[in-house]
């Protein structure tokens, strides 16, 4: 029994790891009061998804899906799908990157602001100090 779970895990090394990653991030976003460490949970648990699709979508001994120029595909041999990396789970994880990035941009700014109006940012004063001041 111990072996087949340790197969298992060292097989399938990349899932567990990102698994690990997003139950600390996710750790890091219920559990931490501190609106900074929550961000920063965030930030992991998203990009341990990230990395997980990226891993999904790889291909071993795969190329890229680039037709060369001297390959007739009209009279030449068919092409196989297979031989070729889908580009779209890359593609959509540049964009969950960009769209990431700006979200941790906002959400720095709004953390700022609201440290410069309340002067705290741990979740508990704060709801102590617009309480009082509403």
């Amino acid at each position: 029994m111990v072996d087949a779970v340790f197969d298992f895990v060292i097989g399938h090394f990349n899932t567990v790891a990102y698994i690990i990653l997003m139950m600390i991030g996710f750790y890091a976003m219920t559990g931490k009061t501190n609106l900074v460490k929550k961000l920063v949970g965030l930030n992991i648990f998203q990009w341990s998804i990230i990395l997980f699709i990226v891993s999904l979508s790889a291909k071993r001994d795969a190329t890229i899906p680039i037709v060369l120029a001297g390959h007739d595909h009209v009279t030449g041999p068919l092409l196989a799908a297979a031989d070729y990396v889908n580009p779209l789970p890359h593609v959509l994880m540049l964009t969950a990157i960009v769209v990431g990035v700006a979200i941790t941009g906002v959400a720095l700014a709004l953390l700022l602001r609201i440290h410069r109006q309340y002067g705290t940012l741990e979740e508990d004063e704060l709801r102590d100090r617009v309480r009082a001041s509403g």
